[in-house]
């Protein structure tokens, strides 16, 4: 927060934002450079700045404001110029003559940085543990910590002096004792025999008796009968004590150091026992502390209506985002699902109607900006701590509450802006249920008005928007279908497209009855099919897997089995190199069957064309419901049309060839069946590993 030794000069900041700090530990505190409006001729005001928010470039704010005014984003300024000198800031901003100074200042507040936010986030260790503390919280930690620090400190410095008076006491008692003393030291005929004489009998304590009292601790202290016993270190001081000392002088000096460490003993204990004391003590060192090192307070602070920022207030999470067939929508906390082993019947995900099913499910962040886009071809922008928090048994909140979605529009898929990135750099690729697909730039669907803006044109009737996915012209794109084909094709070809109202071109030709159910991005791997082949026969045979019966393709433009690899070895820096670039592909039916396939068993052909078998598909496993890659690292969850949900990791999933039937992921009723599937990170927590609900384990072998 702005302090007194805030280092760019003064500033008017805005209360909202420490009232947030006091109340909640964050904060914005919104900041607005110091200015002043002067005539400078009739009729010719101009607005000049004395100080800068902080952190704040002055060269980059006059270029700012210099861009607003020629985009004619401000209108009303004729000149701007620097004044500033040894003296300090000087800009000013000349405005014409039919200029309001008001209504520039304010524009200029909104349009450049003379207005700023500070952020505040109050996240400290108080007892080697992470909090968050408001204002209130961070004065009283650190009160409390002076307090330790006097009482420690106090406790020290009261040790210290009753061993340094332990030892003066010892001589005290000497010089009132001295002609014994002396008579004791001149029998003796050696150190350690005065010594031990000396600690063997009592010595009267005379005058020095209340000053024993004061000093010593117990179990030390004068006798009944008002002796005094010395100790080891008091013994080895008066044999080490020089005969100077027996002066008259310097006995009088002894008692006077006893006497004022007598005195300090005092204070240090009226500390130690009155914490009002204590007090007092701290509350001067911290005006001290004031008087050397406060300077007088730059900033200014007003009741101003500043916009706040609630995302501060917002923690980050993941959130596992939920989508019905009738429009409704809810987010639930990642941690609110445990992992399953493959095989189990699951657990409720979420409550729907008869008549409805869950149409989507997708992770992200409560912080992401999402971009919506539907099944009629429309995206819309959102942020997923703006959708309603629910259960997993919750029905949510119907979208029409949310965008302005037509009757019977969905939404259909979702992607997250990247938070780095201005969205130049990458292409999103498009695909329909009819096969189109068509290739932007991401920056083309960059601010997002609020009713939403046309993403595709659909030219067919009934034809959805069905995947949106970013990708670069080294990738390649996988298009699955509902009755198991599939076809991969490079990204480049699909030239980039400049408007975002056309239809695209074609990316598979369907089968009457047939329809695009996903679409991927792969990574691009330059291998030709020899190596792809005996790569994956290298990789069977270190595995251990056994031969696995595989359905032959139906004829037509790309069926049947590719010819036999010719029998080529690979070195074992070309092997790892491919095992490093390895994609596993999941397939998932609608009858809860499933397999993940190598994505070297998908060759990469051109667009357009039927594709080859991605799936056998029949009436023991249904058509697919989804494609897409995944790695030995995460989860999926998959739900059924009666809302139930499963959740188990892919390195439990069989991997097998690509005209299999997979293996049983999730046992389903006769008349139920999977709408969708959605992967999700695993869990690093032990716990949640230990929490895992077991399930019967499926039979492992593929058909």
């Amino acid at each position: 927060m702005p302090g007194p030794d805030f280092p760019t000069g003064g500033l008017i900041i805005g209360r909202a934002g420490i009232r947030a700090a006091y109340h909640t530990g964050r904060g914005s505190v919104v900041m607005r450079a110091r200015t002043n409006i002067e005539e400078l001729r009739r009729d010719r005001w101009a607005i000049v700045v004395t100080e800068v928010p902080f952190q704040v470039n002055k060269s980059k704010l006059m270029e700012r404001i210099a861009e607003v005014v020629s985009d004619k984003t401000i209108e009303g300024i004729a000149d701007l110029r620097d004044e500033s000198d040894r003296d300090g800031v000087r800009v000013v901003i000349e405005l014409k003559r039919d200029a309001n100074p008001d209504v520039v200042l304010n524009q200029l507040y909104r349009h450049s940085q003379l207005q700023t936010s500070f952020g505040i986030n109050m996240l400290a260790l108080r007892g080697g543990r992470p909090e968050m503390m408001t204002l209130k919280d961070i004065i009283a930690a650190f009160l409390a910590f002076r307090e330790q620090v006097i009482t420690r400190r106090t406790e020290f410095e009261l040790a210290r002096a009753r061993e340094r008076a332990h030892v003066l006491l010892g001589l005290a008692v000497a010089v009132a004792n001295l002609d014994e003393m002396i008579a004791l030291i001149r029998r003796a005929p050696d150190p350690a025999t005065a010594r031990a004489e000396m600690l063997g009998r009592s010595w009267p304590a005379a005058d020095v008796a209340p000053l024993i009292a004061l000093v010593e601790e117990p179990p030390r202290g004068v006798g009944p009968d008002g002796s005094y016993r010395l100790s080891e270190t008091q013994a080895k001081a008066i044999l080490d004590l020089r005969l100077h000392r027996l002066t008259g002088l310097e006995r009088d000096k002894i008692g006077a150091d006893l006497q004022e460490l007598v005195d300090r003993i005092r204070f240090y204990l009226e500390v130690l026992g009155d914490r009002a004391r204590l007090l007092e003590i701290m509350r001067g060192e911290l005006i001290e502390m004031k008087e050397r090192f406060g300077t007088p307070r730059r900033t200014e602070i007003q009741t101003l209506e500043f916009e706040a920022d609630i995302e501060d207030l917002i923690q980050r999470e993941d959130m596992v985002v939920t989508v019905s067939h009738s429009g409704y929508v809810k987010r639930v906390p990642l941690s609110t699902y445990r992992a399953q082993r493959r095989g189990g019947k699951g657990r409720s995900g979420m409550s729907v109607k008869a008549e409805d099913t869950v149409s989507d499910l997708f992770v992200a962040n409560t912080h992401t900006p999402l971009l919506l886009f539907s099944t009629r071809g429309m995206v819309y922008q959102l942020k997923v701590y703006r959708l309603p928090l629910g259960t997993p048994q919750s029905r949510g909140k119907a979208l029409v509450n949310l965008l302005p979605l037509a009757e019977g529009e969905t939404i259909s898929t979702v992607l997250a802006w990247p938070d780095d990135s201005d969205g130049s750099n990458l292409s999103v690729m498009f695909a329909t249920s009819a096969g189109g697909v068509r290739r932007n730039r991401l920056s083309d669907f960059g601010g997002i008005r609020t009713n939403g803006l046309t993403a595709m044109k659909l030219e067919e009737e009934g034809e959805r928007l069905i995947a949106v996915r970013t990708c670069t012209e080294d990738d390649d794109v996988l298009l699955a279908t509902r009755c198991g084909k599939c076809i991969r094709f490079q990204a480049s070809e699909v030239r980039l497209f400049v408007s975002r109202t056309s239809t695209g071109v074609r990316g598979v030709r369907l089968a009457e009855g047939d329809e695009v159910i996903s679409m991927s991005v792969l990574r691009h791997v330059e291998a030709d099919s020899d190596e792809r082949a005996a790569y994956l026969r290298l990789r069977r045979e270190k595995a251990g897997e056994g031969a696995v019966e595989e359905f032959p393709e139906p004829d037509g433009e790309g069926a049947g089995p590719e010819a036999p690899a010719p029998a080529i070895t690979l070195s074992p820096d070309r092997y790892d190199t491919l095992a490093r670039q390895e994609e596993f592909i999941l397939t998932v039916s609608e009858r809860g069957f499933g397999k993940r396939t190598s994505a070297y068993e998908y060759r990469i052909t051109n667009r357009g064309g039927q594709g080859i078998l991605n799936m056998a598909v029949g009436e023991r496993n249904g058509a697919i419901v989804a494609a897409f890659p995944v790695t030995n690292d995460q989860q999926i969850m998959l739900v059924t049309n009666s809302g139930q949900v499963i959740r188990m990791p892919t390195r439990d999933i069989r991997v097998a060839g690509r005209r299999t039937q997979g293996v049983t992921l999730f046992r389903v009723a006769a008349e139920e069946r999977v709408v969708s599937v959605a992967w999700v990170a695993e869990d690093s927590d032990p716990e949640a590993a230990a929490g895992t609900e077991a399930a019967s384990e499926p039979n492992d072998t593929p058909v």
